[in-house]
């Protein structure tokens, strides 16, 4: 399960974080290491991750303003946080502010993963039905990259085209922020992303828009939005 899945860990004891980092990196996790709360928010609005990490006393930024932050964009991500505390205080608040687990350091590396893991799998479990999604008269399957009319017609995505039209689900309430999916997707908001995304967005918008009921529009000076039109 830990293959590719993507951790974004937030710890401001340089020495602890790069020894957690390490050994999960031995477990097969892709992790990325924040020392501080307003790093570790720059880093989740420039990638996607499957999991987080967060120490709760961190500077600039502590953890629980972190987790409040990424709720805000994204309910479902599992969230898991470190603290040298113990009061009850503490863990309730992280709960508060959508905490999946809490762990009280020290604790073995072992424990970790096993939380880590068992999170995943409950995870995973509760959230299949949000890597497959039926979308007016589209269905959108997440893991095998695909996009299917209920004509019968279907399309294999490119990793690039999958996660853009994943995002574009994600936020079918609201708009697709433009540099935000190019942060998240190309790592980089920059002239000559842009206009590689605009390609992808052309090709996903050419099977799209065969749809009697759904299809991608340009907001001006924004985004993007998937629209369902009913």
């Amino acid at each position: 399960m830990s293959e590719n899945i993507k951790i974004l860990l937030a710890e401001d004891d340089q020495n602890l974080g790069i020894i957690l980092a390490n050994y999960l990196k031995v477990k097969s996790f892709d992790v990325t290491l924040a020392v501080n709360g307003e790093i570790a928010m720059t880093r989740f609005q420039e990638q996607l991750f499957d999991f987080i990490i967060l120490d709760v006393m961190m500077p600039v930024k502590d953890g629980f303003t972190v987790a409040k932050e990424i709720r805000q964009v994204d309910s479902e991500i599992p969230i898991l946080f470190l603290t040298a505390k113990s009061m009850n205080e503490d863990k309730l608040t992280g709960f508060d502010v959508g905490a999946d687990d809490y762990m009280t350091k020290p604790f073995a590396m072992e424990e970790l993963l096993a939380r880590i893991q068992a999170i995943l799998k409950r995870s995973y479990k509760e959230g299949k039905k949000d890597t497959f999604f039926k979308i007016g008269d589209i269905e959108f399957d997440y893991l095998a990259q695909t996009v299917k009319l209920t004509s019968g017609e279907s399309k294999k995505l490119t990793t690039k085209e999958n996660e853009l039209f994943y995002l574009l689900v994600k936020n079918m309430d609201g708009i697709l922020d433009r540099n935000s999916a190019l942060k998240q997707i190309w790592g980089d908001d920059n002239y000559f992303n842009g206009r590689s995304m605009d390609v992808y967005i052309t090709k996903l918008r050419k099977f799209i828009n065969q749809s009697q009921q759904v299809e991608i529009i340009n907001v001006h000076s924004k985004g993007f939005r998937l629209l369902i039109n009913n």
